[in-house]
């Protein structure tokens, strides 16, 4: 083998390696989304028949649940969490990975209910961050 081949079969490898990483970061942050913080019950619109409208998954949605006795600063509706949302451009990446492992906003604050406070490992809001950013 000449040592062009050899470079490219490193090179190959190396971005082979690369992808792959990634897309199991990916697969990581879709597991924690969908499966684990079950995101898509209140930031998806359900259809009139009651399921998930997938074709608006993570878009935002009004919220079907309030309390019994008024909560202060309850929300009614849950944001568009897509990196096209409204939410991503006000608060950008690093405040969305500050408030899923720190429990806070920008301002330092934590998000108004019924949303939970999270503190996730870094690595783990990453991997969301990284799934979020393949939803159109």
């Amino acid at each position: 083998m000449d040592l062009r081949r050899i470079t490219l079969a490193i090179a190959v490898l190396t971005l082979t390696a690369g992808a792959s990483a990634q897309n199991k970061g990916v697969e990581w942050g879709k597991y924690l989304t969908v499966e684990v913080g079950k995101c898509q019950d209140c930031h998806t619109p359900r259809t009139p028949e009651g399921k998930l409208d997938e074709s608006k998954w993570m878009k935002g949605a009004g919220l079907n649940i309030q309390p019994i006795e008024p909560v202060k600063k309850w929300h009614k509706d849950a944001p568009d969490i897509t990196p096209s949302g409204k939410l991503w451009a006000k608060w950008g990446e690093e405040a969305l990975v500050k408030f899923m492992t720190e429990g806070v906003g920008p301002r330092g604050t934590p998000a108004d209910p019924p949303m939970s406070a999270y503190k996730l490992k870094k690595e783990d809001a990453r991997a969301i961050i990284d799934y979020l950013k393949t939803l159109k």
